[in-house]
């Protein structure tokens, strides 16, 4: 198979073409210094680090997998060493606090960055992954205490953290938990339960591991109201800030899983670990749901990165691998790439995940303005429409990233099926995204029932008049006119079924996920129109294949958008007419 080489190119085009970055950081207090030509060179040389580190770990580590010794989680050879080496390199630190030894570079930054991770070892990007979403919810939960203890160690990446959520009998339904916590005297807590499918819950890399767990205190009420939040660490702390006693907690076993073998997904047993509260009492998940929301966004970036990284690998095989003959009839055997099926597979991969990406950048731009533009009126604006974006980020890219992985594996043929050529691990890895941080499915129903009914409906109105104002500028263009008339119709059935939904709240359900793929593809055809804009006037092989991308987008794959909208509105009729045991 081809290495993977990061797109650090199509990065260059969209910061300096397609976003202006650089007027961007000169509006954002602390990033004045900054640019495309640093964030490109900073990128680039995280690019070489996943594609020489972290891609050859990858198919070994694969098999190899991780094993529990004596009660102590052992990973895949080279993974513990790889770890060190990026900790050594300052990569965890990227987006940090600098309050907390952070280097606070933005999150555009950190979000592409994260896309070469996963495109070159899924498993190893989960450790700084759920690093830095723990990290968010000490931030803005913590004491001052908690936050001077372990803030600095996890923004360096010496210590790793863990979410700690889900029980046997309560996965989405969080509310059915049992894990209990009892008052110490000491303001501290004892910790009581099992906790299920905990992503790097151990590992070998040396260092404390920090387990954000959700628990009840005693006589509080059910359901999720009753829960409570703490920060149960691997190691209690010592005054001095060294690593003392092992706290009262274990990993019971590993679980056996389709993909991410080299991840230690564990079950994790507390007998009566100490832990301390982090936020209010009784608000356990709306300190959990800081972490949570990050988290959702870096899934998304996971099934950007399986998308990018397989869409590559495919397409080089297509160049090299001789079958059949040209279209006439008049050569053979010629190179698969020249087969219009195979071509459909290959663009269809390259629009979504090229799409992806510019919403990603997007989506973090709005996350930078939200969290330093002078402007609090601008700040709330962006804030709004990430919350907005973000369960469309998580399904969307990784539906899509699922789907690519698929077509991908299709243009290997045979090859695509066997593991020395790595395609079907692509396809074993990337399905978990659409499972895990919340199944897409409850990701669409989040969008329908929360999100979009915003500010009764506002938000969602102000983000399409948005679209709506770019897609008219680029219609009158007749180098982007194909693109943006294509999506301007389409987001016309976005509005309608969005009306549809706001007047039957309570059949949104129903079609949550159809209206969840409408919303995606209206975003994506916006991004195809202003990426055809941004490449208009170039000359580059880049430049071509944009264009060309963004007319087959159209052409191909936005009319799903006319099934969706019938879908999206059809109700629960059909649905709920079997009874259940008819199943």
């Amino acid at each position: 198979m081809a290495p993977y080489s990061p797109a650090v190119d199509d990065i260059g085009f969209l910061l300096g073409r397609v976003f202006d970055f650089d007027a961007l950081v000169g509006t954002l207090p602390g990033h004045e210094e900054l640019g495309t030509e640093l964030a490109v060179s900073v990128l680039e040389e995280g690019g070489k680090f996943c594609a020489g580190v972290l891609e050859p770990l990858n198919r070994p580590a694969d098999e190899g997998g991780c094993r529990l010794v004596d009660g102590l989680v052992s990973t895949p050879k080279g993974m513990a060493e790889a770890y060190r080496a990026f900790v050594a390199a300052g990569w965890p630190a990227l987006s940090g606090d600098p309050e907390y030894g952070g280097q606070g570079l933005p999150h555009v930054m950190q979000i592409l960055f994260d896309e070469m991770i996963a495109s070159t070892n899924l498993s190893f990007g989960l450790f700084p992954g759920l690093t830095r979403g723990a990290v968010e919810a000490i931030s803005h939960h913590g004491s001052a205490e908690l936050k001077a203890i372990y803030l600095p160690k996890m923004t360096s990446g010496a210590w790793t953290g863990a979410m700690a959520l889900t029980e046997a009998a309560a996965g989405t339904d969080l509310g059915l938990l049992t894990a209990r916590a009892e008052p110490g005297e000491d303001g501290s807590f004892r910790i009581r339960g099992t906790k299920i499918f905990i992503s790097s819950g151990d590992h070998d890399f040396g260092g404390n591991i920090i387990h954000l767990v959700l628990a009840r205190l005693p006589d509080t009420p059910a359901g999720v109201r009753g829960i409570s939040l703490f920060l149960v660490p691997k190691f209690l702390v010592n005054q001095d800030g060294t690593l003392g006693a092992h706290n009262t907690m274990s990993v019971g076993s590993l679980e056996h899983k389709m993909g991410i073998h080299a991840q230690p997904t564990c079950v994790m047993n507390y007998d009566g670990a100490t832990g301390w509260l982090i936020g209010e009492p009784g608000r356990g998940l709306n300190a959990m749901f800081t972490m949570m929301n990050a988290e959702r966004l870096l899934v998304g970036i996971q099934g950007l990165g399986i998308a990018e990284a397989a869409t590559q690998k495919a397409a080089a095989y297509a160049r090299e691998r001789m079958q059949g003959r040209s279209a006439d009839g008049s050569r053979g055997p010629v190179a698969i790439v020249e087969h219009p099926d195979v071509r459909r597979m290959l663009l269809t991969g390259r629009s979504l995940a090229d799409a992806s990406r510019a919403l990603a950048v997007w989506v973090a731009i709005q996350m930078d303005i939200a969290a330093r533009h002078p402007d609090g009126q601008v700040r709330k604006a962006a804030d709004g429409f990430v919350a907005l974006l973000t369960p469309v980020v998580k399904s969307a890219f990784t539906d899509f990233g699922f789907e690519t992985a698929v077509l991908s594996q299709q243009v290997l043929g045979g090859h695509g099926y066997i593991r020395e050529w790595g395609m079907e691990q692509y396809v074993r890895d990337v399905r978990i995204t659409q499972i895990y941080e919340g199944t897409n499915g409850v990701q669409a129903i989040d969008l329908v029932t929360r999100k979009v009914p915003l500010e009764d409906g506002a938000l969602t109105a102000r983000f399409f008049d948005l679209v709506r104002h770019d897609l008219e500028a680029a219609s009158r263009d007749m180098e982007t006119g194909g693109i943006a008339d294509a999506t301007l119709q389409a987001l016309v059935r976005l509005e309608r079924a969005t009306q549809r939904l706001l007047a039957d709240r309570a059949g949104a359900t129903a079609g949550a996920s159809d209206y969840l793929r409408l919303f995606a593809l209206v975003a994506f055809g916006w991004m195809w129109a202003r990426m055809a804009a941004a490449a208009t006037d170039g000359a580059l092989p880049l430049h071509r294949r944009k264009r060309a991308s963004a007319a087959f987008f159209a052409e191909r794959i936005l009319p799903q958008t006319l099934g969706l909208e019938q879908a999206a509105g059809a109700g629960a009729a059909s649905l709920m007419a079997l009874d259940a045991d008819m199943f």
